[in-house]
């Protein structure tokens, strides 16, 4: 059975070592393709496990952690998060940045993704924030790499409250399956007020 579990604080290090490695192997995946290393992942992590106010959702089957969901006060994120969302005339103190959703393909489609959001947002309530954001990565629609059977997520973060907003954006730089070297990637925002 599938077990989906909120942890902090100490929890989160405890998880360190297979949250690194499920992060390098699903941002692998369209849109991301991220060529990583789990000692990188390792590091960003410790950002998570050292805040009190962080938290990181667990997918659990059999005891293995297969999916993974992040959430932080954006005033805890670096500039390069906080400063387009300021300048688009939003507070960051009043802000959870939702990171990540990863979930290993075979337990997709079982409600997870839904699960995520709501701890995610119910965490946010908690510390009296009164917004959630979160961003992904922009890919062009014919980009080759794409594989046929994507879908989009936009109709399913609409009906859950969230509103694009792709003139917020950001840059972030990481190494790309393929590429030797880093590549410069957009990102756009999608905000849901509580």
């Amino acid at each position: 059975m599938l077990e989906i579990r909120p942890v902090a604080g100490a929890d989160i290090a405890r998880h360190i070592p297979e949250l690194a490695r499920l992060r390098v192997a699903i941002f692998r995946e369209w849109p991301y393709l991220y060529d990583g290393s789990a000692d990188y992942e390792s590091d960003y992590l410790k950002v998570y496990a050292g805040s009190p106010d962080a938290l990181v959702v667990l997918a659990i089957d059999a005891g293995k952690v297969v999916g993974i969901s992040t959430a932080v006060p954006l005033s805890r994120e670096p500039e390069a998060m906080q400063t387009p969302l300021r300048d688009a005339g939003h507070d960051p103190a009043t802000m959870l940045y939702a990171g990540e959703s990863l979930l290993h393909r075979e337990y997709r489609g079982r409600g997870v993704g839904i699960r995520f959001f709501d701890e995610r947002e119910k965490h946010a309530r908690r510390l009296g924030l009164r917004h959630v954001a979160f961003c992904r990565v922009i890919r062009r629609a014919d980009d080759p790499r794409r594989p046929k059977d994507h879908v989009e997520l936009d109709d399913y973060w609409h009906r859950r409250g969230y509103r694009h907003r792709p003139e917020i954006r950001t840059t972030f730089t990481w190494k790309e399956v393929g590429n030797p070297h880093p590549v410069k990637n957009d990102m756009e925002f999608f905000i849901k007020s509580l």
